[in-house]
Parts: structure tokens; C-alpha cells; sequence
């Protein structure tokens, strides 16, 4: 069975809304961050930390993509966007999917973009195992 984690942007998020560019603008930093502490490093950390190919198929319709592992240690990660109702607000969210052939390197990777991606956005994120992490402003 498949496991899903969401990055929701709730009220005092960075940003109100996100799209699917949005995501992929988000793992490109994520990348580059990676690869500017590898030069610091002295090695090329950048493809150890995001083993994976931004992939996109023609039936997604430009609502979901998914990151393809390089290595056999990581499968697929599935990356969608969308918005649901909560508390008659209108609650837009990004989700990683592990569908059921992914390894403990995925779900291990997922939730390390989870929280990089949920801090960045001063998001609310929902991980794997369904506790929550609070990275936005909140009184």
C-alpha cells in the first residue's frame, strides 16, 4: 500500500499558493544547496544527496511528476500538487507518494525533501507516519 506525506500551506506559510514548477524550482535549490556544501566538502555531495531525475509522463496532465532513482537503492517518488477544504478553507498542498515498490532510500529521501521543502515554505508538513511538523509562524 502506498504511503503519502503532505507539505500543506497553511496561514503565515511563505507563499499562498504552489504549482508543480513551484516544486521542481524547490528540489533545483535543494539541489544546488547540496552541491555548494559538496564543494566545501571537497566531493560531489550533490548526487549523493538528490539521487534522482525529475521524469514526467504525458497522461500526469501537469498535476503530478515523479523522481526516478539513479541507484538501486532508490525507486520512485511521485510529486503532486492540489488544494482540499479544511475548516471551510481552501488549503493548498504538495504530496509525496511512495508507491508500493519504493525502498527504505525513498522514504528516507522523501522525508528529508519533506522537511527541507516545509521549511523553506514555513509550511505544516504531515509526514509518513502522520505526526506533524509545524514550520510555520504560529501564535
Amino acid at each position: 500500500m502506498s504511503q503519502s506525506a503532505f507539505i500543506k500551506l497553511v496561514q503565515g506559510s511563505a507563499v499562498a499558493e504552489v504549482d508543480l514548477n513551484g516544486v521542481k524550482e524547490q528540489l533545483s535549490r535543494y539541489r544546488e544547496q547540496m552541491a555548494l556544501t559538496g564543494r566545501q566538502l571537497g566531493w560531489d555531495y550533490a548526487e549523493a544527496a538528490f539521487p534522482y531525475r525529475i521524469e514526467s509522463k504525458p497522461e500526469a496532465n501537469d498535476q503530478w511528476f515523479y523522481l526516478k532513482g539513479q541507484t538501486p537503492q532508490y525507486r520512485y517518488i511521485v510529486v503532486g500538487t492540489g488544494s482540499r477544504e479544511e475548516e471551510g478553507v481552501s488549503v493548498p498542498y504538495i504530496q509525496l507518494v511512495l508507491p508500493n515498490d519504493s525502498t527504505h532510500g525513498d522514504k528516507a529521501k522523501a522525508n528529508e525533501l519533506c522537511k527541507w521543502i516545509g521549511k523553506q515554505l514555513q509550511a505544516e508538513v504531515e509526514m509518513f507516519n502522520g505526526r506533524t511538523i509545524y514550520f510555520n509562524p504560529r501564535k
